[in-house]
């Protein structure tokens, strides 16, 4: 009798921490993506947590990742520099966008280049291999080094769609994160590559295109070509606590402060608007 009522309670002990580990997981979301977008989404997650009880993971993985993980239910959110339509095996009708700001993307090179300003044709070239040395377009006498994001970045599908404009790059060494090709360029002579605006440092040499300057501003009007939104995917039907988050994103709180303090642009300041194709046009206010 006494080793039945053990049973028992362990049964009883069993089920209840089922009960509390269900309820601990109900409050908890995971956000998972682009790493152009993972400084905003972490210091917006730190600072909502302090006036909710939702426990926020965020993590990096490349758009890829956040849109494959979001389409399979895995995680919450899919955090992506791309449009869902632009990565293949993903159905961008099952998913819900939301575009939360726009992010430019400058090329960037190791300080002792010698250069501060490209043609777009110019970096075009140099992404396709027609240029393998830096006196090839007013630099030093110094071999280029070409630094690439992953594959299933979306950082560099933007880069490529605005730049190359469908010829393919060359081959060249890859890196997964934002984080790790910032760090490279620095520490890399003659190497260039390409970062959103958050992760433009004094440690590497941003370059103007055509003599137009990488700066907020630019992307606004669309005189600075290379940005892309910052998009939170989410199945189309989506938890109340997922939607209060991402409600929480577009204040103006977290717009006018958060978004331009890193660096980030907000979608409110956009004078155009840019669809999946890569088409522009002006917004109608």
């Amino acid at each position: 009798m006494k080793k039945i009522k053990i049973i028992i309670g362990s049964l009883i002990i069993a089920i209840l921490m089922t009960g509390c580990t269900s309820k601990k997981n109900q409050n908890n979301v995971t956000i998972v993506g682009s790493t152009a977008m993972q400084p905003m989404i972490e210091m917006a997650a730190e600072e909502y947590q302090h006036h909710s009880k939702i426990r926020i993971t965020v993590q990096g993985g490349g758009s890829g990742t956040g849109l494959s993980q979001v389409q399979a239910g895995a995680v919450a959110v899919g955090n992506s520099d791309i449009f869902a339509q632009q990565q293949p095996g993903i159905k961008a009708e099952k998913l819900q966008d939301n575009k939360v700001a726009v992010v430019g993307i400058a090329p960037v090179v190791n300080k002792k280049v010698g250069i501060d300003n490209l043609s777009m044709e110019q970096l075009k070239g140099i992404f396709t291999g027609k240029y393998t040395n830096w006196k090839q377009v007013g630099g030093k006498n110094q071999k280029i080094i070409v630094i690439n994001r992953a594959q299933g970045s979306g950082t560099r599908k933007a880069f490529e769609s605005d730049v190359l404009k469908g010829e393919s790059a060359i081959k060249a060494q890859e890196q997964d994160s934002s984080g790790t090709v910032q760090k490279m360029i620095a520490a890399t002579p003659g190497s260039i590559s390409y970062l959103a605006f958050p992760y433009l440092n004094k440690d590497v040499q941003k370059l103007s295109i055509d003599n137009v300057k990488p700066n907020a501003k630019n992307v606004e009007n669309n005189d600075w070509k290379i940005w892309a939104y910052e998009h939170m995917y989410t199945k189309k039907k989506v938890d109340k606590k997922v939607k209060k988050f991402i409600n929480y994103i577009y204040t103006k709180e977290v717009q006018q402060n958060l978004v331009k303090t890193l660096g980030y642009i907000t979608i409110h300041d956009m004078k155009v608007q840019k669809d999946e194709n890569g088409n522009i046009e002006k917004i109608q206010r």
